[in-house]
């Protein structure tokens, strides 16, 4: 009896340490996508980009929480390829979370952003590269975990300005992603001093694998002789196609040949090849930078909101947006957001296809607060202005 007596304290403290954990919801949105055509046998359509990263991220998190009190629960919500994305965000998270990783693009991001319930929350945005977006239509409650085309085309045209490879040939496609691909690549040049001596657009229509040899070769011929061959192609209709096919022998960089990326499966430095090995036996596959980004979100979240042992909006976003918040993102630099437009700073990996070939800020590029701040629109150069 006095045996019994001692077990059943201890039980129920337990239940109530158990019960006094501090509880942080997070919620991820996504939509089912339509399989695109492959543009070649190599592509393999992922489905499930970004939300096994949110998953990694929770069980740091919990890891972390189990000494600190706290407990991180995601919830899924995946409206189906003809469902609505509105409906779902005010039927299912409306007024019950605050927080919500969003994987959608620019438009429905925007569409829920506006909605009156949505900015009593945190969005987190996992998808979007748009420079508009942390521009001049920036939400004050929207935090982007991606690089932004300008912040990838900056770290292109900083490891260029270190080779001395200042002459571009830019080559675009047809799409308005491409166009703002290109932007960006314009705006980089002219912020470093390169010199775009020629501009085409990609106008075939017909399947570039079987055209590649003949056509590429004469495309590519122009009046002025170039460093590299710059391609604006998001969608990998042809870029793939121009290394080794060129008129004249020029390295490709870009959306294809040498890449700017927030990750990369030959990324193994800092701790990388941890989190790589950890994710591929979770998934069965290699992170994808959406999977990155929605890890970074639900971790930047776990480590706010345990420095502030608070799960309520308003502390652990303020603590985000100040200087005193840092996020080991396993790329050498600790990550922070920047306060005037809800980026997250973050190095950017210059990569090919099966080697990591710099990591940008380069060395040398100087800013008096941060070197990361060298990467996209700095705060002089920035048209947000919070609404």
């Amino acid at each position: 009896m006095v045996i019994m007596l001692l077990i059943m304290p201890l039980i129920s403290t337990g239940a109530v340490i158990e019960k006094a954990k501090q509880a942080i919801n997070i919620a991820y949105l996504t939509q089912e996508q339509n399989v695109p055509a492959p543009l070649s046998n190599l592509d393999v359509f992922i489905k499930d980009k970004g939300v096994i990263g949110a998953e990694l991220g929770i069980d740091d998190d919990n890891t972390t929480g189990e000494f600190t009190g706290q407990h991180y629960h995601l919830k899924k919500f995946v409206v189906p390829l003809d469902g609505n994305v509105i409906e779902t965000f005010n039927k299912e998270l409306a007024n019950k979370f605050q927080y919500v990783v969003v994987n959608l693009p620019a438009v429905q991001l925007n569409q829920l952003a506006d909605l009156p319930t949505a900015k009593q929350m945190l969005l987190f945005d996992v998808a979007t590269v748009d420079d508009a977006l942390r521009n001049e239509q920036c939400r004050r409650h929207v935090l982007h975990l991606l690089p932004s085309r300008a912040m990838r085309a900056d770290a292109l045209a900083q490891y260029m300005m270190k080779k001395r490879w200042t002459k571009w040939f830019l080559i675009i496609g047809t799409t308005q992603e491409d166009r703002l691909s290109a932007d960006a690549i314009k705006r980089s040049a002219k912020r470093f001093g390169m010199n775009i001596v020629a501009e085409k657009t990609w106008e075939h229509t017909y399947d570039a694998r079987r055209t590649a040899q003949s056509d590429v070769a004469v495309f590519t011929q122009t009046d002025e002789d170039y460093d590299v061959l710059v391609v604006a192609d998001e969608q990998g209709q042809f870029g793939e196609y121009l290394d080794y096919r060129t008129w004249i022998p020029r390295p490709v960089i870009g959306t294809q040949g040498l890449i700017a990326t927030p990750w990369h499966k030959t990324h193994e430095q800092w701790g990388a090849v941890q989190i790589q090995n950890r994710f591929k036996e979770k998934a069965g596959r290699w992170m994808e930078e959406q999977d990155y980004a929605a890890y970074l979100a639900v971790r930047a979240l776990g480590e706010a909101t345990t420095r502030t042992k608070a799960n309520d909006l308003n502390p652990v976003k303020d603590y985000m947006l100040s200087d005193a918040f840092a996020l080991n993102g396993y790329t050498g630099n600790p990550l922070s957001f920047r306060s005037w437009d809800g980026q997250l700073r973050q190095p950017v990996l210059l990569a090919a296809p099966r080697s990591l070939v710099a990591v940008a800020p380069i060395e040398g590029f100087l800013h008096p607060k941060t070197e990361l701040d060298t990467l996209g629109y700095d705060q002089p150069e920035s048209t947000c202005k919070w609404r």
